[in-house]
């Protein structure tokens, strides 16, 4: 069954192709016996094809049956039955339908394949990107990925968040290439982030251990660009190795976090600079891999910088970034180039702690009326 591949929703189901196939082969034959001069049977073959390229082989035989059937009375109804070029007509159809369903059947197979790899990738990608929030340290947390194909080409985007002894530290990434090695190296390049965000207390060192772990397991080729941001009592501070700046969303502005000197990808030795803000309660970080700011409308790139706040910066994190997916959408027509890892984090002010007498009765002791 053909689908959209960037949306995965059927283009046109089986029965509609069907029915689209009979009606063809029931017009073949309206116009052979409105024109007897012209001989038209011969345009029953391609019923068949039509009907494989949109259903199964078993409703492809179905409508070759219908085209053979059609074809005898038609043959009948001219008075050539016995005809030599007639019983040819009728043997091309029946050969076209065995080859017609000989197609189906290797798409439908084709089309399992697919399916069973999809649900492997996704279960891949499942098991590396752990769902995150909805609240980290101070602030709140909002994750989506956003797939550029719905087949088995999985991505390398990479992201985590962490409340760690030294405040709330959050990773985004981009491993270079597609594919099961992609998904490798953000497992090794997560699994190390995840250990050492708790044990070191400077983000340089972080990031000096992730281009480790990146460069033991990549070739020279090969590289993960990385964006590092830590919460700190309200301090944030940002490292950058080649990913696209964090936007700071504040009453209405948006503020790119550009680094003080740019950096090389994890792979490459980079020495990074930090960058150091002060965060305002209220305040939204958004963090992005490059398929969103490489997102285009016929060559026009999504423009995130000036409509960042106006898409995302109202409701809660949640809201803004499926306001920022749908909008995405939308400005591409459905079609993405790459896959997207987005995170929308908002700075409250202070860790919320839970209250010691709100578990301490049960729901059902709870009046509604009275409250007490």
């Amino acid at each position: 069954m053909p689908t959209n591949p960037h949306l995965g929703d059927p283009v046109v189901s089986p029965r509609t192709g069907v029915v689209v196939a009979c009606l063809l082969a029931l017009a073949i034959a309206a116009f052979d016996v409105a024109m007897p001069g012209l001989q038209f049977v011969g345009l029953l073959v391609a019923p068949p094809f039509l009907a494989a390229a949109l259903s199964s082989y078993r409703s492809t035989f179905a409508v070759g049956t219908l085209c053979f059937v059609l074809g005898a009375a038609l043959g009948t109804l001219n008075g050539a039955a016995l005809d030599p070029r007639q019983v040819l007509r009728l043997a091309a159809i029946l050969v076209f339908t065995a080859l017609a369903a000989w197609l189906s059947m290797l798409g439908d197979r084709t089309s399992k394949r697919v399916a069973t790899l999809s649900k492997l990738a996704v279960v891949a990608q499942q098991a590396v990107l752990r769902p995150l929030g909805p609240r980290i340290g101070g602030m709140n947390v909002a994750v989506r990925y956003v797939s550029a194909n719905a087949e088995a080409d999985i991505g390398g985007d990479l992201y985590e968040a962490l409340s760690t002894p030294y405040g709330t530290r959050v990773l985004i990434g981009d491993v270079r290439g597609k594919g099961l090695e992609a998904v490798r190296l953000a497992s090794s390049v997560l699994g190390s982030y995840r250990h050492v965000a708790h044990e070191r207390v400077d983000l340089r060192a972080i990031v000096a251990d992730l281009d480790r772990a990146v460069a033991r397991s990549v070739g020279y080729e090969d590289f993960v660009t990385a964006c590092l941001i830590e919460e700190r009592g309200g301090q944030l501070t940002v490292l950058n190795c080649g990913h696209p700046a964090p936007l700071l969303l504040r009453q209405g502005e948006v503020i790119p976090l550009e680094p003080p000197s740019p950096a090389p990808p994890l792979g490459f030795l980079p020495v990074v600079r930090p960058r150091v803000e002060r965060l305002e309660p209220g305040d939204r970080l958004l963090l992005f891999t490059d398929g969103l700011a490489e997102a285009r409308q016929d060559g026009e790139f999504f423009p995130i910088r000036e409509r960042a706040w106006r898409i995302a910066g109202h409701g809660t994190v949640e809201d803004g970034l499926t306001s920022l997916v749908n909008a995405l959408r939308g400005w591409v027509h459905g079609v993405l180039d790459d896959d997207i890892a987005l995170i929308l984090l908002e700075y409250t002010g202070v860790e919320r702690k839970p209250e010691a007498s709100s578990a301490a009765r049960p729901t059902w002791e709870w009046d509604p009326i009275t409250g007490d």
